[in-house]
């Protein structure tokens, strides 16, 4: 009888799921994606998507994620990304496993998902994200050709100062480069630097794509985000080339990317579209 009770618990040993803590709102979002959700026990205030994330115990906010709470669920591997190496470190210390990734940029994001599937034995599943996010890549190919596009970062309703936009080294930079385009911004400034109005008319964009996912939250209304806009003299407020996207997961760089990189190509494919027609009146 004790054998058999043995056996059993190394059976189930063997063959129960890990305990982990998703430390940010990508992370939890691809463990998701690869079917390992019911896996997760904790993650963090603005992991919201799937549904089920909601109900997980949540152990801080992304920047400043609580270690007591994370050991109070005895974790058997806490995901992060590379800003909270220093936890890393310590629940290291603890015996902890931990697993950095980076998703800046592109490549860094189908690294990263490819790394968490072979962490979490979903290689298989893994690969055919990536797979998906090149083939939505490739879709953007010839629909357009050196224009200057702009990716704006927040809900501006005024354009005197502090218009967040993507910069070099993120992976709106790779989307727009690989669409056969170019960053209307151009410059040495990484991550999402911060323009006022007179960089914006330097840049002179063709096309400005506004990422509000919280519009409605707001109360705000296309019209308010894109009238200021239309009022520089600059090419993209000329053809009112001013874009909208509302959803919450255009800046969050997980699986969801490809609904992001379709809805990027509807935006190519409307433009092309509007221009066209302008030069035939």
């Amino acid at each position: 009888m004790i054998k058999l009770f043995l056996l059993l618990l190394i059976t189930f040993s063997l063959f129960a799921g890990e305990r982990i803590v998703a430390l940010s709102p990508s992370i939890n979002e691809i463990i998701f994606a690869l079917g390992k959700g019911d896996d997760v026990v904790g993650n963090t205030s603005y992991c919201d998507y799937p549904e089920a994330s909601q109900k997980i115990a949540k152990v801080g906010g992304y920047f400043d994620p609580s270690l007591e709470k994370i050991l109070s669920l005895n974790p058997t591997l806490v995901i992060m990304q590379q800003n909270s190496h220093q936890l890393s470190q310590k629940l290291q210390q603890l015996g902890i496993k931990t697993q950095v990734v980076k998703i800046d940029t592109l490549s860094e994001i189908k690294n990263s998902l490819l790394d968490i599937g072979k962490t979490l034995n979903r290689q298989e599943d893994a690969q055919m994200v990536v797979n998906k996010i090149d083939q939505e890549l490739q879709k953007l190919k010839n629909i357009t050709a050196d224009k200057r596009i702009l990716i704006v970062i927040g809900h501006n309703t005024s354009l005197a100062s502090r218009i967040f936009v993507a910069g070099q080294n993120l992976y709106f930079d790779d989307i727009i480069n690989g669409s056969g385009n170019r960053n209307a911004l151009q410059s040495q400034r990484k991550g999402q630097p911060i323009l006022n109005m007179e960089n914006i008319i330097a840049c002179n964009p063709d096309i400005v794509i506004l990422l509000a996912h919280s519009m409605h939250e707001k109360g705000l209304s296309k019209n308010d985000l894109t009238a200021p806009w239309r009022e520089l003299p600059i090419n993209a407020g000329r053809t009112n080339s001013i874009y909208i996207i509302d959803k919450l997961y255009a800046g969050i760089p997980s699986d969801r990317l490809v609904y992001f990189l379709q809805d990027f190509q509807a935006i190519l494919k409307d433009y092309k579209k509007s221009i066209s027609a302008e030069k035939r009146l």
